[in-house]
């Protein structure tokens, strides 16, 4: 896979270390404007195991703009970094407002508020 491929928002399927090589998907959830030089990329684990704790987990339902078998949940509460090796392909994209709850969940997650005090 190309560097200049990986793009925010892109399903990849890639090996986190912690999975003992067990390949997965995950959406890159990092700035564009390090996607083509940094070593490493800033992923959310996907997982088929749904568990509807959607504070911070965000539903995406299996097609093939995804690239996901099966409904799926975006784990924002496991970001995650992974060295460009062990990303092996591109598989699909989520939509910009698919993104936009991942974003809100990533927020929420990591209670990034603004200056008000509001989570936007």
């Amino acid at each position: 896979m190309t560097d200049a491929s990986i793009g925010r928002g892109d399903v990849v399927i890639c090996v986190f270390s912690n999975e003992f090589g067990k390949p997965r998907p995950a959406v890159v959830v990092q700035s564009d404007l390090f996607n083509e030089t940094h070593a490493t990329v800033v992923l959310c684990p996907v997982s088929s195991e749904i568990t509807g704790l959607a504070m911070f987990r965000v539903p995406i339902p299996a097609s093939a703009s995804t690239g996901l078998r099966t409904d799926s949940e975006v784990m924002t509460d496991k970001i995650s970094t992974v060295g460009r090796p062990r990303i092996r392909k591109q598989v699909g994209k989520l939509s910009n407002s698919q993104m936009e709850l991942v974003d809100r969940a990533i927020r929420t997650w990591l209670d990034l508020t603004d200056s008000r005090g509001s989570n936007p």
